[in-house]
């Protein structure tokens, strides 16, 4: 009775496939993730978005990932549990589940949804109105279930996927990602429905798989997900998108359900979230009582980070004329303390896989008064060493708010160190394109006839964030085929 499940997010295959050093660190995670799942014999994977790090995954990062699931996740193996839910809605591309095709044989199926790196976009001529995501392709190939895709813009139903296994009832929802503003402005005005179970709603273990920002991190009220909007009825929630890794099951804000929180499996950005140990869990539900056992991914790229205030270093002098050279070796005794630190590490946590690979190493500088160093020179050094020689470094500056007022000295030589350097515009983030849109066409006599607004404000997202060419044009033609469709009907 007891159902077993897999869950990870945030794979990013094709990250850096380019780079002959860390090219292969996505697929490298991923199948350790899918040989996990094999040797613990879960019933299913549950994916939380952005298996695919480019909105267009290239032909190499395509077959890589379907050789890995077709390698993993078919075979000879009995699938323990049923979908009773009407499938047509769940999986409309096929109407069905992939391991119920009697044409294939599927032991390990994968639920997903879709990120904001991998979300469905137009392209192309003919049936333009249809939007394809990366992940349809696997649905197609029949080597993923794809769910939690909306096709509104103004309003969203979610409808669980609904499992049994023995006496086990799960329901799981899925909701793609889409732009925080929009989904926040839905669900302040009620236009997220979660449809529950016709008969005995309450005997349902409810999981929630999201990819929304999580809560305010200084990106605006409006640009994130509060945990508040997710109904009282939900037991557990996967939350994706966040890179760093919180797995251990924690309870929400309002005390009504759990949050886990996975984390990336693969390193996207140097920031010191993603430095921590990267996790997958398995997920044990049997009745309405559920246990999480978390599974550390050990082909992870061993990351190091540190942090240096140059104005705290009694040796360096801001006027000494040899000052940038003292910089660098300073700095070069750092990475290779960073560098030891991580052969300790991987020795202590026998990770014996992952031992020859290159370290990532990343130094914030604070340089406030001193002189900036260029990242390639400096990492030209440690080619061979680290994997990322050529952005070792991060400079930045100390905001002025943290100058000490009384130190009028110090605070007129900062202000000359800062004379002459370009200042930086300050960040729009709160003005979408959508805010923007809305405001130029509140104007009667602006106001759109054929085209509707929300879908206008996704074309352009589209074509501005997802480097999409076509995507207004795909749109325009969109609404004049379907317009002239519902005139001939007349």
């Amino acid at each position: 009775d007891t159902l077993r499940v897999l869950l990870s997010t945030d794979n990013h295959l094709g990250y850096a496939e380019k780079d002959p050093v860390r090219g292969n660190d996505s697929f490298r995670s991923f199948r350790e993730i899918l040989q996990l799942a094999q040797r613990e014999r879960v019933d299913f994977l549950l994916l939380g978005g952005d298996l695919f790090h480019e909105n267009k995954p290239s032909r190499r990062t395509l077959y890589e990932t379907m050789r890995l699931l077709r390698t993993h996740c078919m075979g000879d193996g009995a699938v323990n549990f049923q979908v009773v839910s009407d499938q047509s809605i769940n999986f409309p591309n096929f109407g069905a589940v992939n391991f119920e095709d009697p044409n294939y044989n599927v032991e390990l199926p994968i639920f997903s949804i879709h990120g904001n790196h991998d979300d469905p976009a137009r392209e192309g001529g003919g049936d333009a109105t249809q939007s394809l995501a990366a992940l349809d392709l696997l649905s197609a190939a029949n080597l993923v279930n794809y769910f939690g895709k909306s096709d509104k813009v103004d309003a969203v139903e979610v409808f669980p996927i609904l499992l049994t296994k023995g006496s086990t009832h799960v329901a799981i929802y899925g909701l793609g990602n889409m732009r925080d503003e929009r989904l926040n402005r839905m669900f302040a005005q009620q236009k997220v429905v979660f449809r529950r179970p016709a008969e005995h709603a309450e005997d349902w273990f409810n999981i929630f798989v999201v990819h929304q920002n999580r809560d305010d991190k200084g990106r605006g009220s409006k640009n994130c997900v509060p945990e508040s909007v997710i109904p009282d009825f939900i037991d557990l929630v996967v939350w994706g998108h966040e890179h760093e890794c919180q797995i251990d099951v924690q309870e929400s804000v309002k005390g009504n359900f759990f949050v886990t929180q996975p984390g990336s499996s693969v390193a996207t950005s140097l920031v010191e979230g993603e430095a921590k140990p990267k996790h997958v869990a398995v997920l044990e539900i049997n009745g309405q009582n559920f246990r999480t056992t978390n599974c550390e991914l050990h082909t992870v790229r061993l990351f190091k980070m540190g942090e240096i205030i140059l104005g705290e270093i009694e040796e360096l002098e801001p006027n000494d004329p040899d000052v940038a050279e003292r910089i660098g070796e300073y700095l070069e005794g750092r990475v290779i303390e960073l560098l030891h630190e991580a052969e300790l590490e991987q020795e202590e946590r026998q990770r014996e896989r992952a031992r020859e690979q290159l370290v990532l190493i990343r130094l914030r500088v604070e340089h406030t008064g001193f002189p900036v160093l260029v990242n390639q020179r400096f990492g030209a050094k440690f080619v061979g060493k680290v994997a990322n020689p050529n952005d070792i470094l991060l400079f930045y500056r100390r905001k002025k708010d943290r100058i000490n007022a009384s130190d009028k000295k110090a605070s007129t030589e900062l202000e000359k160190s800062l004379l002459g350097r370009p200042v930086r515009p300050t960040p729009l983030a709160a003005v979408t394109i959508e805010d923007i849109l809305s405001k130029q066409l509140c104007v009667p006599e602006r106001k759109l006839v054929l085209l509707p607004e929300a879908q206008l404000g996704i074309a352009l997202e589209k074509f501005t964030l997802k480097n999409n060419a076509s995507a207004i044009q795909e749109f325009v033609d969109s609404v004049l085929d379907e317009t002239q469709r519902e005139l001939s009907s007349k």
